[in-house]
């Protein structure tokens, strides 16, 4: 599950340093200052909470809970619903997209985003994790070595 959400955190800044460049030179003068304003605002919030993924991807090496792995999911899912309904509404002029459907959907997407860092926090209370590196004072679990068994002849 970390490698995921590693590789998703990475994807997600990949896509929004490319989505910002492509906002700042290919959509400059083409919609208006107030769409480019909200275009960047996704932009953002996206390169936020692909951050925010990779510390969960980076955390659970550390510590391995229900509630961490939940942030990322939520972090990931506030930023398709959250950061995405506002390029569709940036360049919903351009591409005759309907904007009547995104008006619930960018604030259920900011709703995920403040659940995921909600969900961070309470990660730090649980006390069942499993930790996946162990510290160089334990020791590693021996196990019983079974006895050889006898030859038939």
């Amino acid at each position: 599950m970390r490698k995921t959400f590693l590789r998703l955190g990475s994807l997600m800044a990949l896509f929004a340093v490319a989505l910002g460049a492509f906002g700042s030179h290919g959509l400059r003068g083409v919609i208006s200052t107030s769409e480019l304003e909200t275009f960047e605002i996704g932009v953002r919030y996206q390169f936020y909470h692909a951050l925010a993924t990779l510390a969960v991807g980076i955390l659970l090496y550390f510590r391995k809970t229900p509630m961490l792995r939940r942030a990322g999911w939520l972090f990931i899912g506030g930023v398709a619903l959250f950061s995405g309904s506002l390029y569709l509404l940036s360049v919903s002029d351009i591409f005759n997209i309907p904007t009547s459907f995104l008006g619930p959907v960018t604030p259920i997407g900011g709703i995920m985003l403040m659940l995921g860092w909600g969900a961070m926090i309470w990660s730090t209370f649980e006390e069942r994790e499993h930790a996946y590196r162990r510290s160089p004072q334990e020791k590693p679990e021996e196990t019983p070595k079974a006895e050889p068994k006898p030859e038939h002849k």
